[in-house]
């Protein structure tokens, strides 16, 4: 801990004015926090003036370096440990099947993952739908089985960055969550942490996501591979799309089917696309092939050759969690009843407003109000129709997924989807991009 000392209020009314903080002032107020000699509301404060103010590139690295440090720091041998992270969408699940891709390619894959963040839902939160997995294993369980399994998927330890731990539940729920500075020392303090040599970005923007437009994405991502290239870490960030689902199921059973769908094989195109593209990178940075093309044929053929599922099946066992549910998925939590979404006229499928539908996803208990909610992992929503996809009146464009006490709930959702997160149009609309940009 650093000697010099501060006083909690000062710091908070001295960002406040938009004035920059020193790294030892940083320090000591992430480090006081982590201690417990800090408020929840004192940091919440803290991170709304920053939020506010911004933090300028020296503010963010002393930020980054402070959560980093407030924990233990692994270490791997070896150019081929790759991590990926995702700034978050909805429908997102490409990390349960980019990482066993890229395992079964010859890379090792370090995952420490979130739970659910605002209008997101979080990889940890979505693997516990299958019985028995356990994201809590300690560090030394985590470091053995990378280095003899390659592949391990864990939530975030009290070892780990324990200040981000601390600080990313309370932004949560206090709309402090869309700020690049806190995002990268967010994102890297954990990235950074576990050991990873390289590490993929994939940097969502759109009405989904929390960097709105493409210009912040940007930002962001150069914000993530700089502080990657001062620890020399070899990374890459792709900007993607994020103004409609990744794939067409969202909420967590549905997400971990289609997962498993598109590892056998037979996932949209979308997030097969991306899945495959990102463990291209993976594969590419890591060694184990010298150009991306040869990468990226590598990723496909984990994919057709049966590999990458079979990899994802000894994720599952080697964490406890019960593999059946790769051959039967009523295994998983199921929803028993279904509420079809109608399309009120004709057209093409203009935009959806697709943060509306992670919070609506929430009303269904798919999501946390409250830092102390239970996930229900069975609820959720199909997609059936896509951005530029032609509909007719009446045809279904959403199925909702929802218990039978939740009739009331599902209701509500379908109107405030029809009014609010669905847009048509009378003319043809041009599917969005998937990949828009390669920063590396």
């Amino acid at each position: 801990m650093t000697k010099e000392s501060f006083q909690v209020y000062g710091l908070i009314d001295k960002k406040k004015k938009g004035e920059k903080l020193t790294s030892a002032e940083i320090k000591w107020f992430i480090q006081g926090f982590t201690d417990s000699k800090i408020q929840d509301y004192q940091m919440s404060a803290m991170l709304m003036a920053m939020f506010i103010r911004g933090m300028d590139p020296q503010e963010t690295a002393s930020l980054t370096d402070a959560m980093l440090e407030s924990g233990e720091q692994l270490k791997f041998t070896g150019k081929n440990v790759i991590d990926k992270h995702s700034t978050g969408g909805i429908g997102d699940k490409a990390s349960f099947i980019l990482a066993p891709i890229a395992s079964a390619a010859g890379v090792k894959v370090p995952m420490i993952a979130g739970r659910g963040l605002g209008h997101t839902g979080g990889t940890v939160d979505k693997i516990e739908a299958i019985k028995g997995f356990n994201t809590a294993l300690d560090l030394p369980t985590f470091q053995k089985k990378l280095n003899s399994e390659g592949l391990v998927l864990i939530g975030q330890t009290p070892e780990i960055a324990p200040a981000d731990r601390l600080i990313y539940a309370l932004r949560d729920v206090t709309a402090t969550i869309d700020s690049i500075p806190l995002i990268t020392a967010s994102i890297m303090s954990k990235k950074l942490a576990e050991g990873a040599n390289g590490i993929v970005f994939d940097i969502k923007t759109g009405s989904g996501a929390f960097m709105r437009n493409t210009k912040d994405a940007r930002a962001l991502g150069k914000s993530l591979i700089a502080t990657s290239k001062r620890f020399k870490k070899k990374a890459v960030a792709l900007i993607t799309d994020m103004n409609q689902p990744l794939g067409n199921t969202v909420g967590h059973s549905h997400e971990i089917i289609e997962s498993i769908e598109t590892l056998k094989g037979n996932g949209p195109k979308d997030i097969t696309d991306i899945s495959i593209a990102l463990a291209a990178h993976m594969i590419h940075i890591g060694g184990v092939e010298k150009t991306f093309d040869k990468a990226l044929k590598k990723a496909q053929l984990m994919v057709s050759s049966g590999k990458a599922l079979e990899e994802f099946r000894k994720l599952l066992k080697s964490q406890g969690g019960d593999d059946r549910v790769i051959d039967d998925y009523s295994l998983l939590p199921q929803a028993s009843e279904i509420t079809l979404v109608k399309a009120p006229k004709s057209g093409y499928i203009k935009s959806f407003q697709n943060d509306l539908i992670g919070l609506l996803l929430i009303d269904l208990g798919g999501g946390r109000k409250s830092k102390a909610d239970k996930i229900d992992h069975a609820v959720g929503f199909t997609f059936h129709k896509k951005i530029g996809d032609q509909v007719k009146k009446g045809e279904a464009i959403l199925t909702i997924h929802h218990h039978d006490h939740q009739k009331e709930i599902a209701e509500i959702v379908t109107k405030k989807f029809l009014k609010d997160a669905l847009a048509l149009s009378a003319t043809k609309v041009r599917a969005p991009k998937l990949i828009i940009e390669k920063l590396s």
